[in-house]
């Protein structure tokens, strides 16, 4: 059976954050999340019944190709819940001049995903005590399918939330198994005070990322 993905936006933007910050990327939003974190701004992708438009998988790969930009971001929501996740990005991961990345929101298993010898890029958030959301993580289930080409992002809007996250990069020795990132919360947190904490902590490998799309456009804009 084909599945229908129900897609509440794609557009052409910079990727705002993780390895290939500052490059274009087409961004494919699918609609529905399991959490609710205190933060969000993508709350109103959230429900399985936001605004959307059903889509093949060949349909949403067709809109990317007609783009001509090789970067791909699947976000949400959750794109990882959605059914056929699997299926369509097999789909994507066919065509060589695709460089697929997806983004999830840590609460998810990803061996499913991550288990065939073309994977897509693994973006994998840690939801922090101000989330609200922390007791949803299955960080040490998804640790074993990380690569170097992966990225563990922590959203930190205190100096609690920066504690927090310093500790599990200890605890699971995380800047030897990929990409690790400190993101503030836009708004609650001052960069220049995150990365006092990170010389405080001594925190080599870690890197601090801002999301440019929320500097260069409104914060609050759509589809950039």
């Amino acid at each position: 059976m084909e599945h229908i993905y129900r897609v509440a936006e794609w557009f052409v933007s910079i990727n705002g954050e993780g390895t290939r910050a500052g490059e274009l990327a087409v961004f494919i939003r699918l609609c529905g999340c399991n959490l609710r974190c205190s933060y969000c701004d993508t709350l109103w992708a959230g429900s399985m019944e936001a605004p959307h438009t059903e889509m093949t998988a060949e349909e949403i790969r067709h809109v990317i190709l007609e783009t001509g930009v090789r970067n791909v971001t699947l976000t949400g929501g959750e794109p990882l819940l959605h059914p056929g996740a699997k299926e369509l990005l097999q789909c994507l991961l066919q065509d060589d001049a695709l460089r697929v990345e997806i983004e999830t929101n840590g609460s998810v298993p990803i061996a499913e995903f991550a288990d065939g010898p073309v994977r897509p890029v693994f973006t994998l958030d840690y939801k922090l005590p101000g989330s609200g959301m922390e007791e949803k993580m299955c960080l040490p289930e998804n640790l074993p399918c990380l690569r170097k080409q992966d990225c563990i992002k922590f959203v930190a809007g205190s100096m609690e939330d920066l504690q927090r996250a310093a500790g599990l990069i200890r605890a699971y020795d995380l800047c030897s198994l990929c990409h690790v990132y400190f993101s503030p919360v836009f708004g609650k947190i001052e960069p220049a005070d995150m990365v006092e904490f990170m010389k405080q902590e001594n925190l080599n490998g870690v890197r601090l990322q801002l999301q440019l799309h929320k500097f260069i456009w409104d914060p609050n804009k759509r589809g950039v």
